[in-house]
């Protein structure tokens, strides 16, 4: 027969029983940095951090879109956990460092040298408005935008540019629109290493929101007017350069463009920039 021996709590290295073992598991606390990935529980909706005001925070999903949520809820989630979410004690880091696109800044990153590749728009104006938005990001990959002044004779252009493997093309056209003479020009394209983008608007000028511009709305111009010229007109400006000086300067980053062109010149900056990936 076995002998039962009594057994000393100090016979145990700890008393499992010791302590509160009924109080509630603490919810860390996590400073909403920029870019930090959380779930709000409640609508699901699943963003990165792009602003943490006071008493709320700002989160940005994968498609650009925004919510904004009380610092004070409950419900937020980080890799499925619980945490509370509070204001970075950082000054600078309430305000993600971002580009004039909205890509994530990288501090110190030298320009590359330009690659074979090549993105083409129409104009001086259409280059110039690019660069305003995505110069910093067309720096980095070493991708060069050079205006064509016209595209009545792309497919020539696309056979001098000898498009192919490690030398992609990408081209942004004005007023793409179904049955234009744009369209028509375009359909000749058949390259695969060549990509043709474009934005419904007469020029470069419309696709800048008139918000940003100061405008209620940009002006209806008769057709067989100069479209330039008669939105001058139509405005009071007095001429072309003026009026360009006026939307260039109006237009800080991608949210003083309308989204047709946003998506048209991100596309062909995938499309040139593949190789670099592996695509």
């Amino acid at each position: 027969m076995y002998k039962v021996r009594a057994v000393r709590s100090k016979d145990y290295r700890e008393d499992v029983l010791a302590g509160d073992w009924r109080k509630r598991r603490t919810i860390p606390t996590v400073e909403a940095e920029p870019d930090l990935v959380v779930e709000e529980a409640a609508s699901g909706f699943c963003g990165a951090v792009v602003a943490c005001a006071k008493d709320a925070v700002t989160l940005e999903d994968r498609f650009g879109n925004r919510r904004m949520f009380p610092l004070a809820a409950a419900g937020f989630l980080i890799d499925g956990e619980v945490v509370t979410l509070t204001r970075p004690t950082s000054a600078a880091a309430i305000t993600p460092q971002r580009t004039a696109s909205g890509s994530v800044a990288v501090p110190g990153v030298k320009a590359k040298v330009a690659k074979a590749s090549r993105i083409y728009v129409e104009g001086v104006h259409d280059a110039a408005l690019v660069e305003r938005v995505w110069g910093e990001d067309l720096r980095i990959e070493g991708v060069v935008v050079e205006p064509l002044h016209g595209v009545d004779d792309l497919p020539a252009l696309i056979r001098d540019f000898g498009p192919g493997p490690g030398r992609k093309l990408g081209v942004l056209v004005d007023h793409l629109v179904p049955g234009s003479k744009e369209s028509r020009i375009v359909a000749e394209v058949s390259s695969p290493h060549v990509l043709v983008t474009g934005h419904p608007f007469v020029d470069i000028w419309e696709a800048v929101k008139p918000s940003a511009v100061g405008i209620a709305a940009w002006p209806t111009v008769p057709k067989g007017t100069d479209w330039k010229q008669g939105v001058c007109d139509a405005l009071g400006v007095g001429d072309p350069q003026e009026m360009w000086r006026r939307v260039i300067r109006s237009v800080s980053s991608y949210a003083d463009v309308e989204p047709e062109l946003l998506g048209a010149v991100e596309r062909l900056i995938d499309h040139v920039t593949a190789d670099v990936y592996g695509v």
